[in-house]
């Protein structure tokens, strides 16, 4: 299998609705996350309701289409999420990565990073955005 299977013109369009530069303003928490496997770099910003559930994400990335990708689907869906509902999703999305699990149906856009399992290089990239969020929430707490 070819990397070009990973760059679909679905990814493609998902890495470029990412807004450059996005923040909130006064945001509960802020983090980043880094990939030590390719040096891509996620920074979350995240409203919180009195819940403890997601209002409102912000992601900047220097990261491959992969990881912008992930991050505007995560940045479409997680408002109302709290952090352990993120985690279990991010877990779910990982088995299927690592371990050919079932694609998790809660957002039907994880489908397309199921042409990312064999290509384990590229799996952190796909985290990384769930891993600066899960860390902008813990940081707000």
């Amino acid at each position: 299998m070819t990397v070009s299977v990973l760059y679909s013109r679905d990814i493609l369009r998902l890495a470029c609705a990412l807004i450059p530069g996005d923040r909130i303003e006064n945001p509960n928490g802020t983090a980043q996350a880094r990939s030590a496997a390719c040096g891509s770099v996620i920074w979350a910003d995240v409203a919180l309701s009195t819940d403890a559930r997601v209002t409102a994400i912000a992601f900047r990335a220097s990261a491959c289409a992969l990881g912008q990708a992930s991050a505007a689907v995560l940045r479409a869906n997680a408002a109302g999420h709290n952090h352990a509902s993120i985690l279990d999703i991010r877990s779910d999305l990982a088995d299927t990565l690592q371990n050919n699990a079932a694609v998790p149906a809660i957002w039907p856009q994880l489908a397309l990073f199921e042409s990312a399992r064999d290509f384990p290089g590229r799996h952190a990239a796909i985290l990384l955005p769930y891993d600066a969020l899960l860390r902008a929430i813990e940081q707000a707490s």
